[in-house]
Order: structure tokens, then sequence, then C-alpha cells
């Protein structure tokens, strides 16, 4: 059949509405229920840790400046007492490997354990379905209130509700813009109402993005854009912690009463109540397996640990193991052996290596960075008859403490420094200086000559830079 003959076939509306949401699948909101328990508590632990760093971090001082600043205009970052400049970009490499080492060993170890405790989607998430909980109620009095038609009583909550996840948000972008400007005088000129047209822009729309994701989109962040979710699998084997359900203990499931006994019925442990699915913030059913949906937060495992102890039953129907220790039922202490296999080990080997290289190479950074730069102009010669040749060094202090240089220069016999060879540098600040060098004919053959120019702090013998550079003798 040709296409022209397939679209003359009518289409009957209805039929096209059903391909439509085959294709096409509508959000279902999620109302997840509050959980209490030990994995909970480590994830507000998370919560509180990440941002009290987060939230701190700018107001603190160290010498009389912001401690952490990420100056883009001066092209200086400012973290305590280190201060990186272009030239360290080496530095900004090593950290992004690794945090991608560091992926890489938590995820082959316990899974998404990053997604689930410290990723800024689910930390704000939380803090957003705190708010909404505090303000609307626990998951049934949302579902009736937004079931309800409207009222007085619904935009008031509805209101508080949007009122205060944008005060988080707007509080969360201004932090966020605060480390890259003064975090005290974007203070003052948001009271004044001066911000600059990038402060504007950055603040609106990092709060604009929170609000949006951890307000409106939250699963669906996890679910469809964020890509770790779709290549995780990648990093797991049969030895990788993982959340799970125990279903040769679980099943066959089915409701009981209290004081049933499950053997007398034909049942498994599970009672079919559902909580670990009204608590999951994705919406999954860890009954079904491990889902890409599934972000390691372990609220399952909560709810279900809370349901085994009020029916009497053992906890850990759902609970953090391996594929390998479910089918050979290991202890805990065979799960734990099994994960120093070669692959975290190699991660681990890897991390401590770029971890100690940066740290060493980091401690042994000289404070002083020189560029040299040959001025354009044609060599002049001097009264006495000597070669004049003129250069730019470009000196960077990259320390917090002014220093005092002097410059020497290394070549053929007689060769000097006919300029001022000392001169002061400011703390964390760069200077041209020129230099002019000087040198007799009969010294060297015509054409160009290699020399070295040694820039060396005249208190401290180990703060020293030695750059190459030509002196060019006319023919």
């Amino acid at each position: 059949m040709t296409t022209k003959e397939l679209k003359s076939i009518p289409i009957h509306p209805a039929e096209a509405a059903v391909v439509e949401r085959s294709l096409y699948e509508v959000r279902r909101k999620i109302y997840p229920r509050a959980v209490h328990g030990w994995f909970a508590h480590w994830r507000w632990a998370m919560v509180g840790f990440t941002q009290l760093i987060f939230y701190g971090l700018p107001w603190l001082t160290w010498n009389g400046r912001q401690a952490v600043l990420f100056d883009l205009q001066a092209r200086k970052f400012h973290i305590f007492g280190l201060i990186l400049w272009p030239q360290d970009f080496i530095y900004l490499s090593a950290l992004l490997v690794l945090s991608a080492l560091s992926l890489f060993l938590f995820t082959a170890v316990a899974g998404r354990l990053f997604c689930g405790y410290a990723c800024p989607q689910t930390v704000y998430t939380e803090i957003f379905m705190w708010i909404e909980r505090k303000i609307e109620g626990d998951r049934s009095a949302r579902i009736r209130l937004d079931g309800e038609s409207f009222s007085l009583r619904k935009l008031g909550l509805k209101s508080a509700k949007h009122a205060s996840w944008l005060a988080v948000a707007g509080w969360t972008g201004f932090t966020f813009v605060g480390y890259f400007t003064p975090i005290r005088t974007l203070a003052l000129q948001v009271a004044a109402f001066s911000l600059g047209p990038w402060q504007t822009f950055w603040i609106f729309f990092y709060s604009f993005a929170t609000y949006g994701q951890a307000g409106f989109m939250r699963e669906q962040v996890c679910k469809y854009m964020c890509p770790y979710a779709r290549f995780q699998s990648s990093m797991f084997d049969k030895d990788t912690l993982i959340i799970t359900y125990d279903a040769e203990r679980g099943e066959p499931r089915g409701a009981r009463g209290k004081k049933a006994d499950p053997k007398a019925l034909g049942l498994g442990a599970c009672i079919d109540c559902n909580v670990c699915v009204h608590v999951c913030p994705t919406g999954i059913d860890i009954r079904n397996g491990l889902q890409y949906e599934c972000i390691a937060c372990a609220a399952c495992v909560d709810s279900c640990n809370e349901v085994m102890e009020k029916m009497g039953y053992e906890k850990g129907l759902i609970r953090y193991t391996t594929q390998n220790a479910m089918a050979n039922k290991w202890s805990q202490r065979a799960i734990w052996r099994h994960v120093l296999r070669p692959r975290t080990l190699v991660y681990t080997s890897i991390l401590l290596s770029i971890l100690f290289a940066a740290g060493l190479s980091l401690a042994l950074r000289t404070p002083l960075k020189v560029d040299v730069i040959r001025d354009r102009g044609m060599p002049r010669m001097m009264d006495d008859g000597a070669i004049e040749n003129v250069y730019r060094l470009q000196v960077m202090n990259t320390d917090e403490q002014p220093h005092r240089f002097v410059i020497t220069v290394n070549g053929p016999t007689g060769i000097t420094v006919s300029s001022e060879p000392t001169f002061e540098m400011p703390a964390a600040a760069t200077r041209a200086v020129p230099v002019r060098v000087t040198l007799q004919p009969s010294a060297t053959e015509a054409g160009s000559t290699p020399i070295r120019f040694t820039v060396r702090d005249m208190e401290r013998a180990d703060v020293s830079v030695t750059e190459k550079a030509v002196f060019l003798v006319p023919r």
C-alpha cells in the first residue's frame, strides 16, 4: 500500500486520541507520605549539612575578605587562604575528575547514594515537601485539598505554600550569586534596588529554577532530565548495594490481621499495605524490582520496617543488599567483604592517587608566576656601543601577602639588567614590569641568543621562577 493510499484511510477522532495517549503518558501527580526512620534521619542530616555549607560559606571572612569568592571580573578564585587564577585551570580539571571518580566509586559500592542524600534536586525537593506538609498536611490531607472546589481556605493554604517556596527559592538564588559577587555588597544592592543586569538575571534565573524543579517538576527531573539515571546501570554489578525487596520472604502478599498466622493463610510477610509506594518520591513500587527511577533514598526501607515492627515481623523485607547476597543468602559480614572487589579497589586507588598528586602540587605551588614578552621594537644601540633589548615581564603574585622581588638575567658574559631590578608586588595582584637588558655585541654572535630571566623573592629564597627568552643582536 502506498503512502498516498495510507493517508486516504479515514481515522475516527476517538481512535486518534487513543493513539496519542499511548504515545505520551500524562503525568500522574505524586503525593509522598511523610516517613520516619534511620535512613530518613540520615537524609535530613545531609540536608542540614549541605545547606549549612551552601548558605553559610559566603558569609565567612578570611583576611578581611569573603572566604569563598569566585571573582570572575578579577579572574581570581578565593577559597579561604588559597587563590586560584586562570593559569591554575589544571586544579579545576583535577576537581572534576575527582568528582566523577567519587561518583563512580559510590555508585559501584551502594548505588545512587548521591541522588538519595546529597543531590541538590533531592535536597531542595525534601525542603519543599516539608514546607508543603507543614502547611497543607500529610498525604491524605493534600489529596483531599486538591480535590476540593475553590474556597478561601484552599486559596490561603496554596498561597502560603507558594509564598514559602518563593522565599526559599529567592534566598537560594541570592546565595548562589553571592559566590560570584561579594555577598555583603550584594545584600546592600538588593536593599537599595540597585542590582546590575547580570546579577538580577542570575538571581531570578536560579530562583526560578529552584522553585520550578523542587516545587513542580520533582521526580520528572530525576526520571527524564538527569542523565545519571540512564547510565547508572553500567556502574552496577551483582555486588552493588541496592534497595531490594525480598520476594522470597514477602510473597505471596496479602492483607491480614495483626494476630493472624501468615503461614496458616499461605501468605508471605508483605501485607500489601502499599506504604512503600506512598512514601516513594518518584512513585515507583520497589516490589516490582529495581527500576531506573529509584533514587536510593531508602524511604521505602524505613516505612516497611515500621510496618513490620507493628505487625511483629522481622525487619528487612525491603533493605539495602546485593543481588549475590539475595541469591546466596549471605550475612551482612559476607556482603561487606565483597565491597572490596577489583572495581572498587581500582576506583579507590586512582581517586587517592589523583587526590595526593593534586594536594602535593598545591602544597608545593610557588606563589609567583612570570611570563616574558619581548618588545616588538628593534634592538637599540647605546652610546657606549652596547646593545639594548626591552622586555615586559608579566608578574603575578598569587599570595595574600605583598612581596619584594629582584630580577636577574643569565646568558652570555656581560649581560646585565640596566633598568631598576627590584620591584614590589601587592598581595594577589598582577603587574607588567618593563625590563631593559644590555649586552656588548662582542660577547656573542649576531642573531638570537638564548637567555634566562630569574625573578626571586628578596626575603624567601624558595620563591623563585626562571623563564626563557632570546636576546637579539643586529647583523
